[in-house]
């Protein structure tokens, strides 16, 4: 469950900081609470996913596209995404959420994720996602128009080349074991 008391916070605070740049960081910053805790004590692997959808959400509303996705009917879905998890959150640490847009291609944008403690990488996710419509997949670039900017995509860095050369490996050998 996404915790509702964070979502609505990140959203209306989104609404009051300066619009963003689809090549500018997003950085929102919080706390380690007892209920982001596992059994070792430490900030549980599954919460970090779910704080990263609160770093998109606050992207998003930054980029002024949020009225363009109600109206439209846009939603945000995450296809595919890898963490690295680094050093461990404890309970009432503060930490900082950095999202970025990497690139994207016709299909997906990529995002780099990371969780950051006093000016160490705790955690780090590359993050790829799009938007459905009512009609289907909405092309991306009709997303980043959206944000009133007109920016071609950056190429894509090397981890991301890497990563989607792993993915078309793995969809080859799930396909293969379907026989």
């Amino acid at each position: 469950m996404i915790p509702v008391l964070r979502s609505v916070g990140v959203g209306v605070a989104a609404l009051g900081r300066p619009r963003l740049h689809p090549l500018e960081d997003s950085v929102i910053r919080f706390r380690v609470w007892p209920n982001d805790l596992d059994v070792n004590l430490h900030m549980n692997n599954g919460r970090y996913l779910t704080l990263m959808d609160l770093g998109r959400l606050d992207l998003i509303v930054r980029l002024g596209v949020l009225g363009t996705l109600l109206r439209r009917r846009w939603n945000p879905v995450i296809g595919s995404l890898q963490v690295r998890y680094r050093r461990s959150l404890l309970p009432f640490q503060a930490f900082a959420i950095r999202t970025r847009l990497l690139c994207w291609d016709e299909r997906w944008f990529y995002l780099d994720q990371r969780f950051e403690r006093g000016g160490d990488v705790v955690a780090a996710a590359l993050v790829k996602g799009l938007f459905l419509g009512p009609e289907g997949r909405v092309p991306t670039q009709q997303v980043v128009d959206a944000s009133l900017h007109r920016v071609d995509s950056p190429p894509a860095p090397p981890a991301v080349a890497a990563w989607q050369d792993a993915e078309r490996a793995l969809r080859e050998h799930e396909a293969e074991a379907l026989r």
